[in-house]
């Protein structure tokens, strides 16, 4: 193994950490760092969620809460009531449902650990000594801001179940399975290949496109018999003659895997010079994050990126993202859009021209992190690879959000939130009395915008401290993953004195400093707070 390879694996080799609290936030935050090549010593109990030092840095690191005000929820089950998680994951099915993986919590530990690299990251280019609060709530709300922008911009437009039943689907010979595509010819081609009504395919679209934006999905019956008839090898290679994904839900005993040797794929490019310097008051600011995505996991991870204090500028095609136009609008923008894209900049950039291609990547060699989303291997193909760029911008991070990493349950499988969980364990883990299937919630699309971001600073740190460039890799199936690994929760074990489960406008009212208002729609603030640390004042 070479020395880059090593510095790769752990930019923080030789960083102490002190973590207190045994909660699940903190074990997560502690993983993650060590994965970047910390030395973590745990602590026992804390009150509240936990903490996570650095010692002799003059009171560094980041506070862990279950609520961003230190008062109540004050437990997953609490947060999932009070922040929305509850009301949505429950929405298709008629009534509020709890997560039986405590995903809040998950999601804390990653947005702590984030914030560790980040003070640290900060440290290096010579900023001064941060001390970082996150929540568990602040997380959960994280999750919820886009709902919660659609909500409060179109108060009368809330998402109802109506008629029929969200997927996933049963065959006659009993596998129960997602379908996806993302066109609407290949959604008609599919149905009509089965027979299916004329109708009920028309009425079955709209709520099947929408349902990322809703969490429900209601689809005519007539759906479901039209593939309850089939065996599901006749519906995989139906789909597939019509370009439509259809994956089997797998237990989490069947996803057994060998995990990769970095948790971002990270690796070294080549030699680089120093990265800018810090300039405040975000521990990123002073560095430009240049971000080609659409959808969910790349926009999030560059919001996060922002809210860090990067200047962001995204690359969107002739005429804008076509997500802005998406109702509803705010301010003649759509609010969905807005709350993952608020504060960047944009270029328009036709990459389907030469002339496109070379201003994308002349604007990408000008920044410190390229993050993009596209499927695996376009990147090379406009000429905006890691390889591509090495020679122009040799200190640029390449981080690539995908969806399966490599791993595509068949050829051309759709790398989406619902096919990943069904395929990844998660529709299982949240079986509570019922038949598995994926929740409406795009659990993986956030939870994988969180790990994206977290390459980024991986990279970051691996260019700070090892004069390198990087590239690293996510996926959408590393969020599975890691679901998978924190297991069953106890949010969905009925206890006394859980508060009533709140919608996501409500949330937003009742959570006022974790949204601010743009044309009086929810935008998500950060879900971190960076002070300088009390010994260094």
């Amino acid at each position: 193994m070479t020395a880059a390879t090593v510095a790769a694996a752990a930019p923080l080799a030789g960083t102490a950490v002190r973590a207190a609290g045994d909660t699940l936030p903190v074990r997560i935050a502690a993983a993650r760092l060590r994965a970047l090549g910390c030395a973590v010593e745990t602590d026992g109990a804390w009150e509240g969620a936990g903490r996570i030092d650095l010692p002799g840095t003059g009171g560094a690191g980041c506070d862990i809460g279950w609520s961003a005000d230190g008062a109540d929820p004050a437990d997953e089950r609490d947060v999932q009531a009070a922040c929305g998680l509850a009301h949505l994951h429950g929405l298709a099915r008629g009534g509020p449902r709890f997560l039986p993986v405590d995903y809040a919590s998950v999601c804390a530990g990653v947005l702590a650990a984030q914030a560790v690299a980040a003070v640290l990251l900060a440290r290096e280019r010579g900023g001064p000594a941060l001390r970082a609060s996150v929540s568990v709530s602040g997380a959960a709300l994280l999750a919820v801001a886009p709902y919660a922008a659609e909500a409060t911009a179109d108060p009368d437009g809330a998402p109802v179940p109506g008629p029929g039943e969200p997927p996933p689907f049963r065959s006659a010979d009993g596998v129960r399975f997602e379908i996806e595509t993302l066109d609407p010819e290949a959604w008609l081609r599919f149905w009509e290949l089965l027979g299916a009504p004329r109708e009920a395919i028309a009425a079955g679209w709209a709520p099947f496109q929408r349902r990322f934006a809703t969490a429900v999905c209601p689809l005519p019956a007539a759906l479901s018999t039209v593939l309850e008839a089939l065996p599901f090898a006749a519906a995989a290679e139906a789909a597939r003659a019509c370009g439509v994904g259809a994956v089997p839900l797998r237990t989490p005993e069947e996803t057994a895997e060998e995990e990769p040797p970095s948790p971002w794929r990270l690796r070294g490019t080549g030699p680089a010079g120093a990265l800018p310097p810090f300039t405040g008051p975000g521990p990123l600011s002073g560095l430009r994050v240049v971000e080609a995505t659409n959808r969910v996991q790349g926009p999030l991870a560059g919001l996060l990126l922002t809210l860090l204090g990067a200047d962001t500028v995204r690359v969107e095609p002739p005429g804008g993202d076509p997500m802005r136009g998406v109702p509803p609008l705010a301010g003649g923008l759509s609010a969905r859009f807005a709350a993952f894209n608020r504060g960047k900049g944009a270029v328009e950039c036709d990459l389907k021209t030469g002339r496109g291609r070379r201003a994308a990547a002349d604007l990408a060699a000008a920044g410190d992190v390229f993050l993009y989303n596209w499927p695996p291997g376009r990147a090379e193909r406009f000429g905006l690879g890691a390889d591509d760029l090495a020679a122009r911008a040799p200190g640029l991070v390449h981080v690539h959000a995908d969806g399966w990493a490599g791993r595509d349950p068949a050829p051309d499988t759709p790398a989406t939130d619902f096919l990943v969980q069904a395929h990844g364990g998660i529709a299982h883990l949240l079986a509570d009395g019922g038949e598995p299937a994926p929740s409406l919630v795009t659990l993986t699309d956030v939870l994988g915008g969180l790990l994206a971001a977290e390459a980024a600073l991986a990279g970051l740190l691996l260019r700070a401290r090892a004069g390198t460039g990087a590239a690293a890799r996510t996926a959408l199936a590393d969020a599975a993953r890691l679901l998978r690994a924190a297991g069953r929760g106890t949010a969905h074990r009925p206890r006394p004195g859980t508060p009533a489960a709140a919608d996501p406008a409500a949330a937003a009212e009742a959570f006022p400093e974790a949204f601010t208002r743009v044309h009086g729609t929810a935008l998500p603030r950060a879900p971190w707070t960076f002070t300088e640390a009390e010994d260094h004042r």
